[in-house]
């Protein structure tokens, strides 16, 4: 299983991503802001196509090097798990978040997020 997904590599937001045992991996780490918005809800999108295609049962999210996400990106995340309650129950995959509690933005921020999809949605610290 192969992910056809291009990584980020900004001056800001890096992006990466790899398959792991069936399972989607995802690490960004930077800050993630209005700059980088339009850059990160192109990689979601096609993130979720890829998560699609793949028939994978999860996609895990590191956050852990994330300085940073404002408002504008996690409506990126939050866009992200309309688009995946929208899918049949068959075909939706979990979301595991994996955060840095030492992170104040993180524990409220992820907090919320989850409580948006909270079939789909793990947080792990």
């Amino acid at each position: 299983m192969t992910l056809a997904l291009a990584d980020v590599n900004g001056d800001q937001l890096v992006i990466h991503g790899k398959v792991t045992d069936g399972v989607i991996d995802v690490r960004l780490s930077g800050t993630a802001d209005t700059a980088v918005r339009t850059e990160l809800d192109d990689y979601v999108q096609r993130l979720h196509a890829e998560s699609l295609r793949l028939h994978v049962p999860a996609v895990v999210v590191d956050l852990r090097e994330l300085e940073f996400m404002n408002s504008s990106c996690l409506k990126v995340f939050v866009s992200w798990l309309a688009l995946l309650r929208e899918l049949e129950p068959d075909a939706q995959y979990k979301l595991r978040i994996r955060s840095n509690p030492a992170l104040l933005w993180q524990r409220r921020s992820l907090a919320a997020l989850s409580c948006f999809a909270i079939d789909l949605v793990t947080i792990e610290t």
